[in-house]
């Protein structure tokens, strides 16, 4: 696994050498058949009761790769194991059945939800493909117990998803992925359609059931802030590919590749004191149809040297328990103290 730590249990998720590629219809002006490398050989490990943050820029490959592992997008290559059994290629009943170890929270609490069921059928549903609910009044003792465990009032179970605020649509997507008492949960984004207040009850809610119930997530995020806030440990993707590992404080604290210097220096603070100069990148994302040779990241880099244009590298340990893949691993400085001109301080 390369940066995988040692555990006493077995991991709960396995992700080996993922990659999903889309393949592009040729036409006048492209007569080859080519592929987005949405997501272009990810590797990673998840134990029991862990929070695994994702970030990186929008069209990085984050969603995607939740998606993969959930077998909701087809790998074209790789290995995805869950608790050391190998599910890349399970499809129907077998697939089925093992959905009771992994279900996802998706991004728009508005369109995740049928708006043609009333709550109760939405979070009933997998009880009843599972048949977790021995008889009808079992079904609805359990349904009301899952809206109480997401703080929503059982009476609520008759009514239809229109009648929800954004953040109570969430709450019942929750209360959905855990009917069926899954181990691990993969969190797509729950937050970044929510107002900030919002937010912190929703990452509050996430963070208080997996102490009670001891699921692992993998959280996608764009917000470095929820990220550490929630997370043990946090991988950064770039173009389809991870670029940095570390448990969240030390990511945070010291990040050691230049791509994740400069998203850290975006994360607003309101203390001046503190306040650190934006590390603006030069130029736009690569094509992940015809991503640029040696390091992905170089073209936008800072410090980049002729050798990142010619040779890729690879994630390696750069300090115990720190993974980056770059050449020059901690060149750029996290930022440099805003001085009063600097913060507009008289």
């Amino acid at each position: 696994m390369g940066f995988s730590r040692t555990r006493c249990h077995m991991s709960i998720l396995e992700v080996k050498n993922l990659k999903v590629h889309f393949p592009v219809k040729a036409g006048w002006f492209n007569p080859k058949p080519e592929f987005v490398r949405a997501v272009d050989g990810v590797s990673l490990e998840l134990a029991p009761g862990e929070t695994l943050g994702l970030v990186g820029e929008s069209g990085c490959g984050k969603s995607t790769l939740g998606r993969a592992i959930m077998r909701l997008v087809e790998p074209t290559a790789g290995e995805i194991y869950l608790k050391g059994e190998n599910i890349t290629h399970l499809k129907g009943d077998p697939l089925r059945s093992r959905r009771r170890m992994f279900q996802m929270i998706f991004q728009d609490p508005y369109g995740s939800l049928n708006p043609r069921m009333t709550v109760e059928q939405i979070v009933g549903e997998a009880l009843d493909i599972h048949h977790l609910a021995g008889s009808p009044g079992a079904r609805q003792k359990r349904i009301a117990d899952l809206l109480r465990s997401v703080g929503l009032d059982p009476v609520y179970a008759q009514r239809y998803p229109h009648e929800f605020s954004g953040g109570q649509r969430q709450r019942i997507g929750i209360a959905r992925a855990l009917a069926v008492e899954p181990e691990l949960i993969i969190c797509d984004e729950p937050v970044s359609a929510l107002d900030v207040s919002v937010q912190a009850q929703i990452i509050n809610l996430l963070r208080d059931l997996q102490q009670e119930r001891g699921m692992a997530y993998l959280f996608v995020a764009h917000d470095l802030a929820v990220v550490e806030h929630i997370s043990h440990r946090v991988m950064v993707m770039y173009l389809g590919r991870i670029v940095e590992v570390a448990d969240a404080r030390a990511i945070i604290r010291k990040p050691q590749h230049p791509y994740t210097q400069a998203l850290i220096s975006a994360v607003p603070e309101v203390n001046p004191v503190v306040r650190t100069r934006r590390q603006v990148l030069q130029g736009d994302v690569p094509s992940p149809i015809h991503p640029p040779p040696g390091c992905p990241f170089h073209p936008r880099c800072p410090v980049a040297q002729p050798r990142c244009r010619e040779e890729q590298p690879v994630l390696a340990e750069v300090v115990s328990g720190h993974w980056a893949a770059c050449h020059f691993p901690g060149s750029q400085p996290v930022a440099t103290a805003c001085s009063s001109a600097d913060a507009g301080i008289a």
